[in-house]
């Protein structure tokens, strides 16, 4: 048991390690003496897991895809998806929820980001396609929201995903160059721009922000009265 413990921890050492080379310095300039080192394990111990580096980057890109899944869930029509037991103003709010989640763990998952560079690694074809199954998973929300009556009259189900889609995975690679394109503020500043265009007025995410804003001012309101009452007593 101990020797098996052992193994799965250098396993999961070095696919970090290689991971995070990946991510840095870019599949074809990464050796696997670099990763071997960074791991600090020997170069027979990292063959023993993994044949060559097309085999490191293969594992890093389904475990990748693993972590996509999870961040995404089941796809909306999916037993379990978002469409099947939300109502229409939830697929939005989950749509919106679950780019945030997305960002957040690019920025602190390597494994996860590594997976997406691959993919867009010329010198190595991956068998995982992350850009297209996270495409796939928000043309299903937005399809699911269309028939809901979820879209605002007039907006097409794939002009969004093309949008969306195009936008996200863009601030993707921008950001592995400037952090501040994965930021939590840059993508809510894009979500606040397409709501409004997404949504009938009055519904989805920017009532709920509407609505979440009326109900501090009131608060506000409610506690200035308070403050003055104590005042004049």
């Amino acid at each position: 048991m101990a020797k098996q413990e052992r193994a799965v921890r250098t396993r999961a050492t070095v696919l970090r390690s290689a991971a995070e080379i990946f991510d840095t310095d870019g599949f074809v300039s990464a050796s696997l003496s670099s990763i071997s080192h960074r791991a600090g394990v020997s170069s027979g111990a990292l063959h023993f897991h993994f044949a060559n580096k097309g085999a490191l980057a293969e594992a890093i890109a389904e475990a990748a895809e693993q972590r996509l899944r999870r961040i995404t869930g089941p796809a909306p029509e999916e037993p379990g998806g978002s469409g099947s037991a939300q109502g229409e103003v939830d697929l939005i709010q989950n749509l919106v929820d679950t780019s945030h989640q997305l960002f957040d763990e690019l920025n602190s998952d390597v494994i996860l980001r590594a997976g997406f560079m691959l993919g867009c690694e010329p010198s190595w074809p991956s068998l995982v396609d992350l850009h297209g199954q996270w495409r796939d998973w928000i043309q299903g929300t937005l399809q699911q929201a269309a028939r809901s009556g979820a879209l605002a009259e007039g907006t097409e189900p794939e002009d969004v995903v093309t949008v969306v889609a195009a936008s996200t995975v863009g601030f993707e690679a921008l950001g592995r160059k400037d952090p501040s394109w994965l930021s939590q503020q840059r993508l809510a500043r894009f979500w606040q721009f397409m709501l409004p265009r997404l949504v009938p007025p009055g519904t989805g995410p920017q009532k709920q922000k509407q609505d979440q804003t009326q109900d501090q001012t009131q608060k506000q309101k409610q506690k200035q009265k308070q403050d003055q009452a104590r005042k004049g007593a």
